[in-house]
């Protein structure tokens, strides 16, 4: 069997775990869908928290979260989403941590230097100032669906029904916009 055929069968497999979790409540569904991609998810933990014991924790946290997140999202893609979920809890807890609006969106778009690894609080203060000076320069559909989709956490299909926008132009606004941003981001950092 080719490698395109053995990651068909994984995601069939996990679809059809995800689906009996839903259908029976059955933890041990949940179990072993989380159970597959648990290193994944530490890893994910340990790159942003730096401390392996903080990150076993995260790992227990965010298995509590898939208990009513998974009912609540279109999941196409388990890993995918899994991957997502776990930034966003880790980004949330650092975020609350420091009492910072915005770093989130920061990781998301990836700039080119690090908030996280910079110790002078005023750079970093700096750098969030032109971030969200920047947010507020993308166009309205783009910056609403950014804030719906990194902030808030919500699928495509939920910025969808809350904007009205349609599937394919949601997506499209998440990638410009995240693209927008990461543009002018490096044009303020260039210009420092």
């Amino acid at each position: 069997m080719n490698r395109s055929g053995i990651s068909t069968l994984f995601e069939s497999n996990e679809q059809l775990l995800l689906k009996n979790y839903r259908d029976t409540g059955d933890l041990s569904y949940l179990g072993k869908l989380y159970q597959d991609h648990s290193e994944m998810v530490y890893y994910v933990c340990l790159r942003y928290f730096q401390d392996s014991e903080r990150s076993r924790d995260a790992v227990m946290d965010i298995f509590e979260e898939l208990v009513t997140k998974v009912n609540k999202q279109e999941i196409q893609s388990f890993a995918k989403w899994l991957y997502v979920l776990s930034r966003n809890h880790c980004l949330m807890i650092l975020r609350a941590s420091k009492h910072q609006q915005h770093i989130s969106l920061d990781e998301f778009v990836e700039f080119p230097f690090d908030m996280h690894q910079d110790t002078n609080v005023e750079n970093r203060e700096q750098k969030l100032t032109v971030l969200e000076q920047c947010l507020d320069k993308l166009p309205e559909k783009q910056k609403k669906s950014i804030d719906l989709f990194f902030l808030n956490e919500k699928c495509y299909y939920e910025v969808s029904d809350i904007t009205g926008y349609s599937l394919k132009e949601v997506k499209s606004y998440i990638q410009n916009g995240k693209r927008n941003l990461k543009n002018c981001m490096e044009a303020a950092h260039e210009h420092e």
